[in-house]
């Protein structure tokens, strides 16, 4: 195959994530550049993505690109990726997962159980806040928007008490020494896809989608579908408090936990799981959807 054109936000993450796609392509002989974009979702940042349209705002430029032919491949923040991708685009390729857990980062305080009353913690994600609220309900949440750079910059500046991002961010920026401590996942439920990447290409891209299947992780891939279907059994948008992780046991059953809560801390959080042998994409599906059903039967909306 010829050159293969990755398109990429130009965020320094997102960089290195395309460029670690870039490598891993390249020691398998092909010859691969990037496109640098900027997207809308890095643009508007005096918002909350919930209310500017959603995380689908961080791949509509790179779809462009594919569709129009500048880029063969778009590789994204798996839990930036709308549940529902439009016609005539595939996400054929998962990579091995980084760490999936959420990360507490403060200059002054050890743990959120340190923090004082009434502190000041940064997130934009409606997961987190619901998360949050159901631990420290006297915690003071604001908005926090932009780049890893930028929002370690804000909390650098003193506009927070501490801020709570993704630990995969971190760790493959060499600033895992800013975490704090990073989230048991059964105290913070990632959201779906949180710390895996996924690439997306045209659905006519046969070749390419055979390709990647070479740098695909199948468990991390199933692992990834089951949460996703969580958030599409549930109307999946950046806009709902929702979380979703897939773990396998020791057995190579497929176990998900899910989560629902309300950021205004108005009713209890929901918190369910389901168990189930998942070999193929169909059977993780209907994981996701299992946990989906029991999330409604209990009070999720």
């Amino acid at each position: 195959m010829s050159n293969i054109v990755i398109a990429t936000r130009e965020s320094r993450l997102a960089l290195w994530q395309a460029e670690h796609v870039q490598a891993l392509l390249q020691e398998r002989g092909h010859t691969v550049s990037l496109l640098g974009l900027t997207t809308t979702g890095d643009q508007i940042l005096d918002r909350t993505l919930s209310k500017v349209g959603g995380k689908g705002l961080f791949v509509k430029e790179l779809e462009l690109a594919l569709e129009e032919g500048r880029a063969d491949i778009a590789v994204h923040s798996l839990k930036d990726v709308p549940m529902e991708l439009p016609q005539g685009f595939v996400l054929p390729c998962v990579l091995e997962r980084e760490d999936p857990r959420d990360a507490l980062v403060s200059p002054r305080h050890a743990s959120l159980d340190e923090l004082p009353h009434g502190a000041v913690v940064g997130t934009s994600s409606l997961r987190r806040v619901a998360l949050l609220r159901a631990l420290r309900p006297d915690l003071r949440i604001e908005p926090l928007r932009g780049n890893l750079d930028t929002r370690l910059r804000k909390l650098d500046e003193g506009q927070y008490d501490a801020i709570v991002l993704a630990a995969a961010g971190l760790k493959r920026l060499g600033l895992e020494s800013r975490i704090r401590v990073a989230f048991d996942p059964d105290t913070m439920l990632p959201a779906a896809g949180q710390g895996a990447l996924g690439i997306e290409v045209r659905a006519d891209r046969a070749d390419l989608i055979e390709l990647l299947a070479s740098i695909t992780h199948r468990g991390d891939w199933l692992s990834t579908a089951a949460e996703r279907a969580v958030s599409r059994a549930m109307g999946g948008s950046c806009s709902m408090p929702l979380a979703a992780h897939a773990r396998w046991q020791a057995d190579g059953t497929l176990r998900i936990d899910a989560a629902w809560g309300d950021p205004e801390g108005r009713v209890p959080l929901v918190k369910v799981h389901a168990l189930a042998q998942a070999g193929d994409f169909a059977q993780a599906d209907a994981l996701g959807q299992q946990a989906a059903a029991l999330l409604r039967d209990a009070g999720a909306h």
